[in-house]
């Protein structure tokens, strides 16, 4: 196995951290060559290497607003093919629904990238190994993961820019849930639950944190996220290769302060920076293109009383 684990380090001692933001206010665009040319601006080490990218593939949905959308899916593999890639794999673990080949057909991934055999994982039904969890945020001492994770040289989160009715919103590092295994752990998922969310994501980030971040913000999710908000255009793709760094972003563009959202807060003494002065902007300014997102009553909390 090529699995290495990545560094964990207080973010006093981390350089400052790159995080771009793209505008697209449309799927149809050429989302291939925008984020080519983004990606280039971070020169992530690709090249030869196994990419594989996991998407946030939640259930059917026919109003195409809960999953990150296949075009942008196939708009990142084909950027990191053109950076030299060996193969860009795309793979993911469902946490609602067991059928996930419903869920890839629901979403017409096969019309974006082609015959999926050679493409598509299901990571709930992947071969799996047991990985001693770098952190004891939660209860959790080891969990099983997918090999397709494990031996991936370079690992990218793809989530879609969504409030969550549980831990106030779902980005890079909520992603991770999916990559656990429902053949181990059943839907869904629940062992992370009773664990506790943040510090669930905590565990899960220290131990396999994603090498890069690819938010899907052109249509998000405002209200009863993950699964029952509404529609939101926000027209920005956001990306870097601190997911900590990432996440806070899109807070700020959704009109939210990273520093009340609790795993974020957490996550920012280890994994990344969330402190604005610690993040470098590359492309749009989050002031032009802060769209504000309306949560739940319980996390009124998280809006941001002014632009930081």
């Amino acid at each position: 196995m090529s699995y290495a684990q990545p560094s964990l380090m207080p973010s006093f001692t981390r350089p400052p951290s790159r995080v771009a933001i793209v505008r697209s206010d449309s799927y149809e665009r050429d989302l291939g060559a925008l984020l080519f040319e983004a990606l280039r601006e971070f020169d992530p080490p690709v090249s030869g290497k196994k990419v594989v990218l996991k998407p946030n593939f939640v259930e059917p949905d026919p109003e195409g607003i809960i999953n990150t959308h296949p075009a942008v899916v196939a708009a990142a593999r084909e950027a990191f093919l053109r950076l030299g890639a060996d193969s860009v794999r795309v793979a993911e673990g469902p946490g609602h629904e067991r059928d996930t080949e419903g869920i890839v057909e629901t979403l017409r991934l096969r019309d974006f990238l082609g015959p999926l055999h050679d493409i598509f994982v299901d990571l709930n039904l992947d071969e799996v190994h047991p990985v001693k969890l770098r952190t004891q945020a939660s209860r959790l001492k080891q969990l099983y993961f997918p090999r397709t994770v494990l031996e991936a040289d370079y690992f990218v989160s793809l989530p879609k820019l969504k409030t969550h009715h549980w831990v106030g919103v779902t980005l890079s590092l909520k992603n991770m849930f999916g990559i656990v295994p429902g053949c181990c752990y059943g839907w869904p998922k629940n062992i992370l639950h009773w664990a506790g969310i943040v510090n669930s994501i905590l565990d899960l980030n220290s131990t396999v944190r994603p090498d890069f971040a690819i938010v899907d913000g052109i249509i998000g999710m405002e209200g009863n996220g993950p699964i029952q908000g509404s529609a939101k255009a926000s027209g920005v793709l956001v990306l870097g290769d601190d997911p900590v760094a990432v996440d806070s972003t899109c807070a700020r563009v959704m009109g939210l302060d990273p520093r009340r959202i609790e795993y974020l807060s957490k996550a920012a003494m280890l994994l990344g920076h969330l402190q604005e002065e610690n993040i470098h902007q590359i492309g749009e300014s989050v002031a032009s293109v802060r769209t504000p997102f309306a949560v739940l009553p319980s996390f009124q909390n998280l809006i941001a009383s002014m632009p930081e």
